[in-house]
């Protein structure tokens, strides 16, 4: 294959050709970027350098390197979306590299963030929750508020901590506060967390006996360094879900010390019953009872209320 500078040469004696050539390296040459550079490295660059250069030279002053004049990265013109080159001397020629502009940084930072924040079953909104969007009014959101954001701000991996056991009417806004303080922690201490409703994920380990992936799914949950597990109670309590799925999530974090948030219509006596009558009409209170102490031991409870913001 020709060189690139070879071609120019064997075309350069076509007199169109080379008007049009001469006319291009003088744009380039009194290129305001152009002259900046040269400028800047006055001493470095040498005639053969830039004869050696012209159509990186071209390349680099037909792209955008003002990215405030792209309204979105998607719509960026240059020729890597996203990212604006840069002249640089590199082993005795002129280079072009290209770094990322504040737009694809931005950018990044949010898809490391949603990388950050997994979940099971759960909707938009909540994945895209902010402590700026959460409503203060009613009793116990200043609590549930202080207290979230408290561990945020103390969080540290190995950390004895406890979560929130936020409990009150369906809407007040329970879920979306632990999808507010997944995204903190994402943002602020890049810690990965795992949101998990309930009665769907109960759903999922049943079905997924069959494929023999059950063991597999449990531990994602366990050990996650962060949980959240959201609407508990609102699940068919059967013996299997309560002592063999959540039993040994609870079980595990409590061995490890790793902070588990929880959500309920319930309070802690009344999630106590629920998990006292199975399904089958068995009453097992003991069983229920060690449900309940590992789930005191790993949370703080504190009572939500508030308009339905769902009606």
């Amino acid at each position: 294959m020709e060189n690139i500078n070879e071609t120019l040469k064997r075309l350069s004696s076509n007199p169109s050709f080379r008007k049009r050539y001469e006319e291009m390296k003088q744009e380039i040459i009194t290129h305001p970027d152009i002259r900046a550079f040269l400028d800047a490295h006055r001493g470095e660059v040498t005639r053969s350098m830039i004869e050696k250069s012209w159509m990186k030279l071209y390349e680099f002053i037909s792209q955008e390197k003002n990215c405030s004049r792209c309204k979105s990265l998607g719509e960026c013109v240059n020729m890597m979306k996203g990212y604006v080159p840069e002249l640089v001397i590199e082993h005795g020629n002129i280079e072009i590299h290209y770094k990322r502009c504040q737009k694809k940084i931005l950018e990044d930072e949010r898809n490391k963030t949603r990388r950050l924040i997994q979940s099971m079953h759960m909707p938009k909104k909540i994945l895209e929750a902010s402590f700026g969007d959460f409503f203060l009014e009613q009793m116990g959101r200043l609590d549930a508020y202080d207290f979230a954001h408290r561990f945020v701000r103390e969080y540290e991996p190995g950390k004895k901590m406890k979560g929130l056991y936020l409990y009150g009417n369906f809407g007040v806004g329970k879920s979306y506060l632990l999808g507010a303080i997944a995204n903190e922690l994402a943002d602020l201490k890049q810690v990965s967390s795992l949101i998990v409703y309930v009665p769907e994920f109960f759903r999922e380990m049943k079905d997924s006996i069959g494929d023999h992936s059950t063991g597999e799914k449990l531990d994602t949950v366990k050990q996650v360094p962060v949980l959240m597990l959201d609407d508990i109670g609102a699940e068919t309590n059967s013996s299997w879900t309560r002592d063999e799925v959540l039993g040994p999530i609870l079980q595990y974090r409590m061995q490890e010390d790793l902070p588990t948030f929880f959500t309920s219509n319930f309070s802690y006596e009344d999630l106590e019953y629920h998990f006292t009558y199975t399904q089958r009409g068995e009453k097992e209170e003991l069983k229920a009872a060690r449900i309940l102490e590992r789930i005191k031991y790993l949370s703080a409870p504190v009572r939500m209320e508030g308009p339905n913001q769902r009606a």
